[in-house]
């Protein structure tokens, strides 16, 4: 499938799901995720584009981000307060035509470093596939979801034109996000008194009953490794 048509077909799913009125409120204090503003060429921003122009990079941040936002669009919808499917779709259209010069800018990059223009196609539909998974997520799918949503919510409020601007500045922060973190009002820990197992000693017991004098207390605390 082509990258277009792969788009055009993820963009239809989420226009189509619209979200529902809200039964509960998203609670969760996530880590702090934020990153520095990133220019297109760093590591583990997106697929890498060799010999990119600043335009060629900006696009190709831009497209990841709009993908990002398709699956949220897509992966986030059991919690609607979160509206990642009403931002995504505003996105869609108020920032139509920088989207659409950002494709282009992209088409134009892989024909320009591709042998043949079918290869060039190739590896533009390659970079597609590979965009939207990368931003596939489980383990750290709620702080995926909320990054999201707050960036959607941001990008609805940006002038045309400006999307790219959201895109540099919160694709580190976005990336950030599908690395697990718990919640951070409450962390995880381990109560000593109730992290216990029964002893297993055979010389502990007779028959079915545990013998205090010989073994002391039938429980024992479980030590963890501090993290």
């Amino acid at each position: 499938m082509g990258m277009m048509r792969f788009a055009s077909a993820m963009a239809g799913a989420a226009v189509l799901m619209a979200a529902t009125p809200a039964s509960a409120q998203f609670f969760m204090k996530a880590k702090d995720l934020r990153g520095a503003r990133v220019v297109g060429d760093e590591s583990g921003i997106g697929q890498p584009l060799p010999g990119a122009t600043p335009a060629e990079l900006r696009a190709g941040v831009v497209w990841n981000m709009r993908a990002a936002l398709n699956v949220a669009a897509l992966q986030c919808q059991f919690e609607p307060v979160l509206l990642t499917v009403s931002n995504y779709n505003a996105i869609l259209a108020d920032h139509r035509e920088e989207l659409a010069n950002s494709f282009t800018t992209l088409t134009k990059y892989f024909e320009r470093t591709a042998a043949t223009k079918k290869a060039g196609q190739a590896a533009l539909d390659t970079f597609g596939t590979r965009t939207y998974a990368g931003f596939a997520t489980v383990n750290a799918q709620f702080n995926f979801c909320k990054v999201a949503s707050d960036i959607g919510r941001e990008a609805i409020f940006t002038p045309r034109g400006r999307f790219g601007e959201v895109a540099l500045d919160r694709m580190r922060e976005l990336r950030n996000s599908l690395t697990p973190w718990g919640e951070q009002q409450f962390p995880h820990y381990f109560n000593p008194t109730l992290a216990t197992l029964p002893r297993f000693d055979k010389d502990c017991w007779k028959k079915d009953a545990f013998d205090e004098k010989r073994c002391g207390e039938p429980l024992v605390p479980v030590v963890y490794a501090a993290r």
